[in-house]
């Protein structure tokens, strides 16, 4: 079977208070040795209003550690899920979360990764929706990365219109609805704070995208319902040479998945597929 190492790690709160938490996993490959992922280790970044535990990034991890690479799943410090793992208990951390938040949090995790021996020399990183985003930001810096996938990436920070954005400043908050759980979730103004004013530095996505300069897989649903599949037209467009855009029909947001998956998707199944087999041959070589 494979084997599952959790961790949880504490980090400061921007502005001060309690700590906030990042808690995960690594899943080592069937062998089941701490240093047996011969083949390399994935980082994967969950999307906004997801968690680790959501859907289809156990399932994509599992396969992942059954063809010889580590994954490490992780939640966000402010995505809004408890000391459970399952449940939105701490909204408090989601009204107050950011990107740079997230970048910070991933970060920490990566470190915390090679501090167990989890990750030697390069590594994969993947990304789902908002995670996307965040994943080629810190890819576009960091050099150990030797391979990105991407799943419905976001490819810009400001997802509102300048009316919403005012009418989300007049109020001090917006709401998003989850749809799954039938919650009302806050988003403070920390987050539209730093959207205006670092999405077109620390931010700027399409940017990050131009120094992506290692193999990246961009995989997007023609019927995505959520981010639409020009973003990731347009991903691809920004990375001539190194992003590879593959268009999946019928694909939406989630690629079919539900949550919990018990049976994964046709279309699932093909993207996790296709993922694992991308990884498997661009990280043989980037362990050293």
């Amino acid at each position: 079977m494979i084997r599952t190492d959790q961790f949880e790690l504490s980090r400061e709160r921007p502005g001060g208070g309690k700590p906030l938490f990042v808690r995960g996993e690594a899943y080592h490959p069937n062998s089941g040795s701490a240093d047996a992922a011969g083949s390399g280790t994935v980082v994967i970044c969950h999307g906004f209003k997801g968690f680790a535990h959501w859907a289809f990034f156990p399932y994509l991890a599992r396969s992942l550690a059954e063809a010889g690479m580590r994954a490490i799943t992780f939640d966000f410090s402010g995505s809004g899920v408890g000391p459970d793992r399952e449940n939105f208990s701490t909204l408090e951390e989601f009204e107050t979360n950011t990107f740079t938040q997230e970048l910070t949090d991933l970060d920490q995790v990566i470190a915390e990764a090679r501090n167990r021996g989890w990750i030697e020399g390069g590594f994969g990183l993947f990304g789902h929706s908002r995670g996307g985003g965040v994943a080629i930001l810190h890819a576009s810096i960091d050099r150990d990365v030797r391979a990105l996938v991407t799943w419905a990436s976001i490819s810009k920070v400001r997802r509102m219109s300048d009316d919403e954005m005012r009418e989300w400043r007049k109020r001090g908050y917006t709401d998003i609805h989850n749809s799954r759980t039938g919650q009302n979730m806050r988003l403070g103004t920390r987050l539209l704070d730093e959207v205006e004013a670092l999405e077109k530095t620390t931010l700027d996505i399409p940017a990050a995208a131009k120094g992506i300069g290692v193999p990246w897989l961009i995989v997007h649903g023609d019927a995505d319902e959520t981010v639409t599949v020009k973003e990731g037209e347009r991903l691809a467009d920004l990375s001539p040479g190194f992003g590879t855009l593959w268009t999946v029909e019928g694909g939406n947001h989630g690629f079919g998945a539900s949550h919990p998956v018990v049976e994964p998707a046709p279309t699932l199944s093909l993207v996790v597929r296709g993922t694992v087999g991308f990884f498997a041959e661009h990280l043989a070589r980037a362990t050293v």
